[in-house]
């Protein structure tokens, strides 16, 4: 199987893995949401930013260095180093992981009184703490299975710790109901745990699998793991902080305006854990190529293959435009259904209709991140999205008290345009890549919305009283009539131009 081949076939398989893990996780979620309510939703949510902070810490890049260094060394023909980069990898995420896991268990009541504001987040704290070692050496695991294109055993471990989870967690919910709000969170909290330490079970066993008979070179390549590892790992910790600040500065930012902790915490809720999961379902499709796109251009950067950057460049952000306005003109048009059936809230479908249009501008940074990570340009990326943190920290404290959680959108929206503008003029600047913008842009976003709006006419329904499968039914025939329409747009395109092409030769 040649490299395009294998590239797509893995990107595929990710994909339908990634789909249905992310459909199982949107309804799991929308389940959680019935069970506990939004105030329950929103501590945990709170909870789950001071987590965020110890994960980044605890994994520090690791992942996204042992792809690109077991890459790089695959592409320049050592690939019996990988035994030592792994090595290197594993000590230096236990290093990282454990004092994570301390800091969290020994530091839960202060972190949850004086960052979070709430005592009851303590408990959830706890109970979080020892994951972060298992998710440590599952993200090493991950990114060497990536680096060297072996992503099945990575697709098989997210589907059975997926399956682990929603068993156990709608156990746990089960056997825990009725909940008041500290307690569900606790619930949520050991679920994570468990299904972590079950992930790591699973992806040890595969690495053994793989590399059974494989001795490679003994050695350990900590000081090579330490110099990519550690400016990624140094920018992230300064980013996961702004952002945890701004996390905790958004509900008491509410309750200055005015609203009770509960209102605070319920508006925070639908807002990050109802609309903000729904725009980014579709991204799955994408986050299953452009990881793939590291290890690819990290091989083309180490061979040199200038000519094949910047096409593969063109054609992943040409489709990545493509399916992002798709996406966007999808969640825009039957926002409301999507509000009402899978989270059963009128506010979460005004949200996402806010969030839509951001999606092409939000997707297209994700690929052109992974492009950027690709070529060696991280730590530009890291300091990119520093700034960002940096700036959503000052819209947050100024736009929330005038306009309540929409302020909280509205930053959303800003700051994903200047993360993608500066990232796009970035790549520009080092891949020298072309985009047709009439193929790109004009033609999906007229045939996107055209057949969106023309299918919520012909299946006229109140968002209120929408199934499940209607809805289901107006998006694949709202998709099926995109394709349609803008395939014939394409071939249209293409008979007119090889016309003018024709008629300009025979002058």
């Amino acid at each position: 199987m040649n490299n395009k081949k294998r590239f797509f076939y893995n990107g595929a398989l990710l994909t339908a893995v990634g789909i249905s893990i992310r459909t199982v996780a949107l309804f799991f979620n929308a389940f959680i949401t019935r069970s506990i309510g939004a105030e329950g939703l929103g501590l945990y949510t709170v909870v789950s930013t001071v987590y965020g902070f110890a994960v980044v810490f605890a994994t520090s890049g690791i992942s996204l260095t042992v792809t690109r260094l077991v890459a790089s060394a695959k592409g320049e023909g050592r690939g019996d180093e990988a035994s030592r980069i792994l090595t290197g990898a594993v000590i230096y995420a236990l290093g990282f992981s454990i004092v994570a896991s301390a800091v969290l268990l020994f530091g839960a009541e202060y972190l949850a009184e004086r960052i979070l504001g709430d005592i009851r987040a303590a408990s959830s704290l706890r109970i979080l703490a020892p994951s972060l070692v298992p998710l440590s050496l599952v993200s090493v695991f991950s990114g060497y299975f990536v680096g060297i294109r072996r992503v099945a055993f990575n697709a098989a471990t997210q589907i059975f710790s997926q399956l682990f989870k929603v068993g156990l967690t709608v156990l746990l919910i089960v056997k825990a109901a009725p909940m008041e709000v500290e307690r569900a969170s606790v619930v949520l909290s050991l679920g994570i745990t468990l299904t972590e330490i079950f992930s790591f079970a699973v992806i040890a066993v595969e690495f053994l699998i793989a590399r059974r008979g494989d001795k490679g070179k003994r050695g350990v390549a900590l000081r090579e793991v330490g110099e990519m590892a550690l400016p990624l790992a140094v920018s992230a910790y300064i980013r996961q902080a702004l952002i945890t600040l701004e996390h905790v500065l958004i509900p008491k930012r509410l309750k200055d305006r005015g609203a009770t902790n509960s209102e605070a915490l319920s508006a925070y809720g639908v807002l990050h854990g109802m609309a903000l999961p729904m725009i980014l379902y579709p991204m799955v499709t994408l986050s299953s190529f452009s990881g793939l796109l590291v290890p690819e251009f990290a091989e083309r950067k180490a061979a040199a293959d200038e000519d094949g950057m910047r096409r593969v460049a063109g054609e992943a952000l040409g489709l990545t435009l493509v399916y992002a306005i798709l996406s966007a003109s999808v969640l825009f048009v039957f926002s409301e259904e999507l509000g009402y059936v899978v989270y059963g809230s009128h506010f979460a479908g005004v949200y996402i209709a806010v969030l839509a249009p951001v999606v092409p501008i939000m997707y297209l940074d994700h690929v052109t991140d992974s492009v950027l990570k690709g070529i060696g340009e991280h730590v530009y990326s890291m300091w990119i999205n520093i700034t960002d943190a940096i700036l959503s920290i000052l819209l947050v404290w100024v736009l929330i008290p005038r306009l309540g959680i929409m302020g909280y959108a509205v930053c959303i929206v800003a700051m994903e345009g200047y993360n993608f503008l500066l990232s796009c003029v970035r790549l520009k600047s080092k891949i020298k890549f072309k985009l047709c913008l009439r193929k790109s842009v004009v033609y999906p976003v007229a045939a996107s919305l055209f057949s969106s709006f023309l299918v919520k006419r012909l299946f006229i329904q109140e968002s209120s009283s929408a199934s499940f499968f209607w809805l289901i039914m107006k998006l694949v025939f709202s998709v099926c009539a995109f394709i349609a329409m803008y395939k014939s747009v394409l071939a249209l395109d293409e008979l007119i131009e090889n016309k003018r092409m024709k008629s300009e030769t025979a002058k």
